[in-house]
């Protein structure tokens, strides 16, 4: 059973299951009895959940000792904690090299874009040709001449909107299509910079993650983010396209300030309509990808979505 499968089990209900799922990550706690347990989440393409692991089952030593991004087959029960689905594990394994050697394994178990990473691409290629500032175009087909094999596979976050692979091109391109839309109910944005921002906001995050079986940050990530490591990649490519230095500063604000608040990563505060602009346009199609990823996800059976923190709040699934 994969994961929306398992969600839909009625709560009360006790159901033997048998999954092939992901390892993604585990945190050691402390109960109030000082004894230590592990909160383990295990997910496919269709979703994740977090399961508790105290230190008397079996379960417990064999998250302590499998490491995280494996895949594992789970025999376990049915059961809920708190309104979520939290099984109880009866037995696990790690999959065998024969196993790992079926493609579809990976196909199932890895989320990826629901859409089609080429018409994705393309319509990217779209935005691009529309830019008709030649230096900037130049400076933005320079930045995919030199990462876009990684951008079109690259996730764009750990956890918050789309967090799986080709989760970055898909948020790009939703990013500029939206803008791309509204850019004629502001004529004080500069069209040709603001496009170009709206493509290069989040280039950083190419060398930010690690896309594997699990997403996590890179050492250089963790030290630099991705906020500056996208101006850096940008200006190295603004330079070899000989961006004047007034467009090549205004581009660089609006990757710096693309994040909006300084608590959520902004190395500074929009201060251009363009930076404004993106910057807005950025957020809200944050926002709606973890709406969209929650209907997809969410059983059917479900009136609500697990608690999104990004949003603070649970999305009301069920249609009108």
């Amino acid at each position: 059973m994969n994961v929306k499968e398992l969600k839909s089990i009625p709560e009360g209900a006790t159901q033997e299951f048998e999954s092939l799922l992901v390892y993604k990550k585990s945190n050691s706690r402390t109960a109030r009895n000082g004894s230590e347990f592990l909160m383990v989440e295990l997910g496919d393409k269709t979703g994740a959940f977090a399961m508790t692991c105290f230190s008397d089952t079996p379960s417990f030593m064999f998250f302590k000792n499998t490491p995280e991004g494996s895949l594992v087959r789970i025999q376990g029960l049915s059961d809920h904690y708190q309104g979520r689905f939290s099984p109880k594990l009866i037995q696990a394994a790690v999959l065998s090299k024969e196993e790992l050697a079926n493609e579809n394994i990976l196909e199932n178990l890895v989320e990826s874009s629901p859409e089609t990473i080429e018409e994705l691409w393309d319509e990217l290629q779209g935005y691009i040709n529309a830019i008709g500032h030649k230096e900037l175009r130049t400076t933005v087909l320079q930045v995919m001449e030199d990462i876009g094999e990684v951008f079109k596979i690259s996730p764009a976050a750990v956890s918050m909107h789309h967090a799986y692979r080709s989760g970055l091109l898909e948020h790009t391109v939703h990013v500029t299509r939206a803008g791309y839309v509204l850019l004629p109910l502001y004529p004080q944005v500069n069209r040709d910079l603001a496009i170009a921002g709206m493509i290069l906001h989040d280039v950083g995050k190419t060398i930010e993650y690690e896309n594997g079986m699990t997403i996590k940050r890179t050492k250089t990530g963790i030290l630099q983010g991705h906020v500056v490591l996208g101006y850096r990649i940008t200006r190295k490519a603004a330079m070899q396209s000989k961006l004047a230095p007034e467009l090549l500063e205004r581009l660089e604000h609006i990757i710096l300030s693309h994040q909006g608040e300084l608590e959520w990563g902004a190395a500074i505060m929009a201060a251009t309509p363009e930076a404004v602009f993106v910057s807005m346009v950025d957020n809200l199609d944050a926002k709606m990808g973890m709406v969209q990823q929650a209907l997809r996800n969410t059983a059917e059976t479900d009136v609500f979505s697990d608690y999104l923190g990004g949003l603070k709040s649970n999305v009301l699934v069920q249609t009108v």
